[in-house]
């Protein structure tokens, strides 16, 4: 049996070893995934807003 062979045939007996998540496992990390984005977005907005108005007020 060549490499190449084997290498599929082992790829394969381990992809059937898998247990993949459920509907509801994805959909709740999805949510975390995009509150945490969201929160990340606007805390980065605020200091972005911050910083910018602080070196305003300096260049006047």
């Amino acid at each position: 049996m060549s490499k190449f062979t084997q290498f599929f045939r082992e790829s394969y007996a381990e992809m059937r070893k898998v247990v993949w998540p459920t509907r509801d496992d994805v959909v709740s990390s999805v949510k975390v995934v995009i509150i945490s984005t969201i929160i990340v977005a606007v805390v980065l907005g605020l200091l972005d807003f911050a910083f910018t108005e602080a070196f305003r007020m300096l260049m006047k």
